[in-house]
């Protein structure tokens, strides 16, 4: 799902909403969500998940057209983590399909 795709379904289930409101509201979050980890922070919400970040350490890689090593510096990453209710929900098993009887004319 995009961004965009997240304002139209939020904005069709919450029609008392303007399109423009809700795609302030979205944006708003990310921004901060963004903000937080920038300084550092970490920002978690229950039953959903926890974003933060991670230190890479420098290395050595390769350019992958030439094969000649290059010095890629440290950095810090974004990381996810999932909650437990986010885990619960993705893995829950799907129902069976149901089956249905062919009809046999009488």
């Amino acid at each position: 799902m995009t961004k965009s795709e997240l304002i139209a379904h939020l904005a069709g289930a919450n029609p008392h909403l303007r399109q423009p409101d809700v795609e302030l509201i979205v944006t708003t979050i990310f921004d901060e969500i963004t903000a937080a980890l920038s300084r550092g922070d970490r920002v978690e919400l229950r039953g959903f998940g926890a974003f933060s970040t991670k230190a890479r350490d420098p290395r050595t890689g390769r350019n992958p057209r030439t094969g000649e090593a290059v010095e890629v510096s440290a950095k810090s990453v974004p990381y996810f983590k999932p909650g437990k209710e986010l885990r619960e929900r993705i893995n829950k098993p799907a129902p069976a399909p149901v089956r249905l009887a062919a009809r046999v004319p009488a």
